[in-house]
This record gives structure tokens, C-alpha cells and sequence, in this order.
């Protein structure tokens, strides 16, 4: 075999190489997102970009503040998937009434909001397998507070680290 086409072999192998780990990667492990709505200022701003955590919650409980990627249920009227705040979780009552939310009858505290929310929902208790979830910018999401609550196994994975723009770079945390 001739070193030309010796080298065309490597090169080829090289590059299948790379296709089949970024298919894994991407299918398994990390999904890159560009946040393309307003509906988590502050904390996430139009967009930024961000890394999914696809395989987090295959080891560990899904938990109040995590911010999470699901494919939009049929009654979002959305096509894409979208990136909300877990507020309420399995066997918990959940309320907004006069800019609060209140989970089992306690005020949530949350530092992270836009605004305070200026509707009301609830009280409705989460079911087993689903989880409630609100956008950080309260009076402009399309979220469960709208359509109800958001069944788990529509849960893609969890917003892991910003790494655009460079300057907000990190991890989100709750």
C-alpha cells in the first residue's frame, strides 16, 4: 500500500472516529443549546449558550431549582424544547396568589426572579412522575403555571454551565 493511500486510510479513520464520539456525546452525555426566548432573564439571557447534562438525573433526584430541558408537552402550543425552573415536585401542593409561590403552604423564597408573578394558580397537588416548573421570568413564560404539570419522562436532562458568551461563563446553579 502506497503512503498516500496509507494516509488517506488514517485520515478517514480519524474523522469517523470523531463523527461516532460526538454522536455519542451528543446523544448520551452533553447536548449544546441556544436559549432562543427571554422566559429565564435574569438568569438566562436570549441566546446564551448553554451545556444539557443528559445523564445527571440516571444517578440523582430531580430537585426544586434545577434548571432543566424537556420537549414541550402538546398543550404549550411548542414545537422546541424548553428550559424552565423546577418549582414543585411529586406529592407537592403547589400555589401563586399575591406574587408568591407557595409550596405546601410555604412562601418559596427566590432570588432569582425578573418580576413576581401577577396571576394566580392553584393550590394543585404535583402527581407522581410529573414535576411543575415556572420560567425565572414569571409574567412572560410559557410554562406550567399556563398548561399544567410537566410529566418526567419528557425531561431531557439539566442546564449544566453558560459557555456563551464568555464573559457569563459557569455553572447555573440553583
Amino acid at each position: 500500500m502506497n503512503a498516500t493511500v496509507k494516509k488517506l486510510l488514517e485520515w478517514a479513520l480519524i474523522i469517523a472516529l470523531g463523527f461516532i464520539l460526538s454522536f455519542v456525546i451528543r446523544t448520551f452525555l452533553l447536548d449544546p443549546r441556544i436559549v432562543p426566548t427571554g422566559s429565564m432573564l435574569p438568569t438566562i439571557r436570549l441566546q446564551d449558550r448553554l451545556l444539557v447534562d443528559k445523564l445527571i438525573f440516571k444517578f440523582s433526584p430531580i430537585e426544586r431549582g434545577d434548571i432543566i430541558v424537556f420537549h414541550a408537552p402538546p398543550e404549550s402550543g411548542e414545537k422546541d424544547d424548553l428550559v424552565k425552573r423546577v418549582i414543585g415536585l411529586p406529592g407537592e401542593q403547589i400555589e401563586v396568589k399575591d406574587g408568591n409561590v407557595l409550596v405546601n403552604g410555604n412562601i418559596l423564597q427566590e432570588n432569582y426572579l425578573l418580576e413576581k408573578p401577577d396571576y394566580q394558580y392553584g393550590p394543585a397537588t404535583v402527581p407522581e412522575d410529573a414535576y411543575f416548573v415556572l420560567g425565572d421570568n414569571r409574567r412572560h413564560s410559557n410554562d406550567s403555571h399556563m398548561w399544567g404539570f410537566l410529566p418526567e419522562q419528557t425531561i431531557k436532562g439539566k442546564v449544566w454551565i453558560r459557555y456563551w458568551p464568555p464573559s457569563m461563563t459557569g455553572p447555573l446553579n440553583p
